[in-house]
């Protein structure tokens, strides 16, 4: 039986990126970490067990490290912490000036699994690269949503003008693994508004 679920989100760092809190009554898990999402975390009084990342890009792990040590957090993702998949080593060259973020330990790697069990929920994977080399969806398929990192957005994509990107992998992936599941299926994305995949089916653009 799945145990009750409440899913919150709080949007924070340069980019506006979502961090996602997923609540149920055996666990509590986080879904990226963004800038200011630790100072959030601990406003709300919460404490995630495990931190599920989408992909290193900076913006979607500033907090991890923070989230990592304040709450004895296990981090789970595809690959382990690289400076190349955080971004930090462009971003440096591209503005001429030093920029980190704190490295943090990935305790669990997702490679070539298809699932992963989390606050008592199992989580159906898709590694969908394009946007970034390590990018994972996450599906629980009893509550019908679906964590899509910057894989999917509502009316668009992620973008694919990083190193590793790639749009004609990027769409095949979303149209081979995503557009699969149910219409009803609740899409919480890296950025902007949830969708649904009903919703990308018929109008995104890039999928048509």
């Amino acid at each position: 039986m799945l145990p009750d679920m409440e899913v919150s989100f709080y949007t924070g760092g340069m980019a506006m990126t979502n961090g996602w809190l997923v609540q149920t009554s055996t666990g509590t898990i986080a879904v990226d970490a963004p800038e200011g999402m630790a100072a959030w975390l601990h406003g709300r009084g919460v404490t995630v067990s495990t931190l599920l990342l989408t992909h290193q890009h900076y913006d979607h792990v500033q907090d991890a490290a923070i989230i990592q040590r304040e709450h004895g957090a296990r981090v789970l993702a595809l690959a382990a912490y690289s400076r190349e998949l955080t971004l930090e080593i462009l971003l440096e060259i591209a503005t001429g000036m030093p920029f980190r973020v704190d490295s943090f330990r990935v305790d669990e790697l997702l490679e070539g699994r298809t699932q992963v069990e989390a606050a008592g929920v199992n989580w159906r994977l898709e590694h969908i690269p394009g946007h970034s080399p390590d990018s994972v969806t996450f599906h629980c398929e009893e509550e019908g949503i679906l964590f899509a990192g910057d894989v999917l957005f509502a009316g668009s994509i992620g973008r694919t003008d990083f190193p590793g990107g790639s749009m004609e992998q990027l769409v095949r992936g979303v149209i081979e693994k995503l557009l699969s599941l149910p219409d009803a299926t609740r899409v919480f994305p890296g950025h902007g508004p949830e969708t649904t995949i009903g919703a990308e089916r018929m109008n995104n653009p890039y999928l048509l």
